[in-house]
């Protein structure tokens, strides 16, 4: 399971983590970071995305184009910390379907 984990080191990345986690970060701060930290997340998670083309026309010409097909594109939160990372991938890719997965620990067993 660990070959499809990516740890994103990216310093804009790294830099607004830390600003989150101070313990005097607003509410507002928070959620912008939050957000902000989605969309770059959202560049990575999309680097190596499958591409089609569609026609243009552009003020000089027309032209074949290359697209991301956003109503394929689904995006699936993990309920309830999930959520926090919806809005800002939306912001870039508002055509993706939103789907949800509720999960649950047993407080006994920590599982």
């Amino acid at each position: 399971m660990l070959e499809h984990l990516t740890v994103v080191r990216h310093p804009l990345v790294q830099h607004k983590l830390t600003l989150m986690r101070e313990k005097d970060t607003s509410t507002n701060s928070f959620r912008r970071l939050l957000r902000e930290i989605s969309q770059l997340l959202a560049y990575e998670i999309t680097r190596e995305m499958e591409m089609t083309t569609k026609w243009i026309e552009t003020p000089l010409c027309r032209m074949e184009a290359p697209v991301i097909d956003g109503k394929k594109l689904a995006l699936i939160s993990i309920l309830r910390a999930g959520n926090g990372l919806l809005d800002g991938v939306l912001e870039l890719i508002p055509a993706a379907r939103v789907g949800f997965v509720g999960l649950y620990r047993d407080e006994k067993t920590l599982q």
